[in-house]
């Protein structure tokens, strides 16, 4: 791609499904570590991935000719299988059904980093459905309460 120039910020969020807290502390720092690669293996760029228990955060710059869709099915679905394969959760493991994508500036990448940075924390005081929903009024995204997460068993 001679004399194409891109620089698109994303943030891209997604959680396990039914929202069950399996991402054990043991386990969540191979498996934040084997999703940034899996974004990297794209020609994307992973600038920081992080998250809790029941979500994870992936903030990376997206190459251009690589579609959100395909990106989020390949690491999605590639993480799952090394999740499973390698037995990191006591049960088979699936993420929930669908994400969320948010594209920044380059004066927000700070702001984006410390907050993904700082999740542990900030889930102290806000849940990730909560979360969730804050995102989607943000980005003055429609949405219907009832179609966002799958319910709980």
């Amino acid at each position: 791609m001679s004399n194409t120039y891109y620089q698109v910020y994303i943030q891209a969020v997604f959680a396990v499904k039914y929202r069950e807290a399996v991402i054990s502390n043991e386990c969540k720092s191979q498996i934040l570590s084997v999703i940034g690669n899996l974004i990297n293996e794209t020609g994307c760029k992973t600038i920081i991935v992080n998250g809790t228990e029941d979500h994870v955060h992936c903030f990376l710059g997206l190459k251009p000719t690589i579609s959100i869709s395909e990106l989020m099915k390949s690491v999605k679905g590639k993480s799952s299988r090394f999740i499973n394969e390698h037995q990191l959760t006591k049960y088979r493991f699936e993420w929930q059904e669908g994400y969320g994508v948010f594209s920044y500036s380059q004066s927000h990448i700070d702001d984006v980093y410390k907050y993904i940075a700082n999740q542990e924390e900030h889930h102290k005081k806000q849940n990730f459905k909560d979360e969730y929903s804050s995102f989607l009024n943000k980005f003055n995204i429609k949405f219907d309460e009832r179609h966002i997460f799958e319910n709980l068993i």
